[in-house]
């Protein structure tokens, strides 16, 4: 699963052999490793294929006073 949304319950999730690396922190990148390819999934939209390769995972964020924090669903 990539992202679980916190208001909806839905997740964007990634179907296909791979590997999730992330770099430490909060805000640090994860990087996608599908070797055969694979495809996105969620609830609400058809699934986006992906092909084969190294993808950066971006979760936005968003300002708040006296902060930055990952935006929620």
């Amino acid at each position: 699963m990539l992202a679980l949304g916190e208001v909806t319950g839905h997740a964007h999730a990634v179907v296909g052999p791979g590997q999730l690396l992330s770099e430490p922190g909060p805000f640090g990148p994860l990087l996608l490793h599908l070797p055969d390819g694979g495809r996105v999934v969620h609830e609400e939209h058809a699934a986006i294929p992906l092909p084969k390769g190294w993808y950066r995972v971006v979760r936005q964020r968003e300002y708040v006073p006296g902060s930055v924090r990952l935006v929620a669903d």
